[in-house]
């Protein structure tokens, strides 16, 4: 059931009987040379399309623009900020509690935009609703522990599993020639970097927030090496994180925001 489809009277007759809305917020950004500017809203899009018959909620269209100040430097990413991303979703969600929604799933497809996701989750608190974010690129880790861990599927940016996702949606948005390892850089030989925001210090991983190009001239990152995707891999992600984002919204609508 998609907001964007509806009559303004539809939307009022829903939110006389109901009060759960779903929407997905991702990111226009960089994922190396040989993935689509739109991945993170792409896949939570594919996620949506796969979900919509297995529940009632109401879907929101999807923000496809949030928080990567760090990848602003490579062509075509847009950044919207911290703040302004935090000012977007609040009048966005704002504007649907005051025409009756309480429940929020937010299907996030960007790490950078958890901060304010935190931040709106306790705003909605003090007007009696409930926010839950879903990142899928984590949520699979723990369904499916095997696409985690010290195997070509352990997750980055850019990597192997966001390919095999994108893959899912259409294969033809990769560019296969284009795949080539990272090259992570390092602050210096004794402190390379380990992901887009970590450098390894003795085998352990320090945070270290530097702007990504520093980081990686290709602007993937991680130890899923993109040419281990695969479309199957990709399809069984998003039917996995479907189901269970369909699951969780039911258990969500049987919570008491009153009591």
């Amino acid at each position: 059931m998609r907001l964007a489809e509806m009559t303004w009277p539809q939307a009022e007759a829903y939110f006389k009987e109901h009060d759960t809305v779903l929407i997905a917020l991702g990111s226009t950004e960089c994922h190396g040379r040989h993935m689509p500017l739109g991945t993170d809203w792409l896949i939570p899009e594919k996620i949506l399309e796969v979900l919509e018959p297995l529940t009632d909620a109401l879907i929101a269209p999807t923000m496809p623009y949030g928080n990567t100040d760090y990848l602003s430097v490579f062509p075509g990413t847009v950044s919207l900020g911290p703040e302004v991303t935090y000012q977007v979703m609040s009048r966005i969600l704002d504007g649907l509690r005051k025409h009756g929604a309480r429940r929020f799933v937010v299907l996030n497809g960007h790490g950078g935009n958890n901060a304010p996701l935190d931040r709106l989750a306790l705003d909605l608190q003090e007007h009696g609703c409930v926010l839950i974010p879903v990142n899928w690129w984590t949520l699979v880790w723990d369904l499916v522990p095997d696409w985690n861990g010290n195997t070509p599927w352990s997750g980055g940016h850019g990597g192997a599993e966001e390919t095999a996702a994108v893959m899912a949606i259409n294969p033809d948005l990769i560019d296969y020639d284009a795949i080539a390892d990272s090259n992570l850089k390092g602050l210096s030989d004794e402190l390379p970097f380990s992901s887009l925001a970590t450098v390894r210090f003795r085998g352990v991983d320090i945070p270290v927030r530097r702007f990504s190009r520093d980081v990686t001239d290709n602007g993937w990152a991680g130890s899923d090496h993109p040419k281990y995707a695969t479309k199957e891999w990709g399809e069984q992600m998003i039917r996995a994180t479907a189901a269970y984002t369909a699951a969780l919204i039911e258990a969500l609508t049987k919570v008491d925001l009153d009591r």
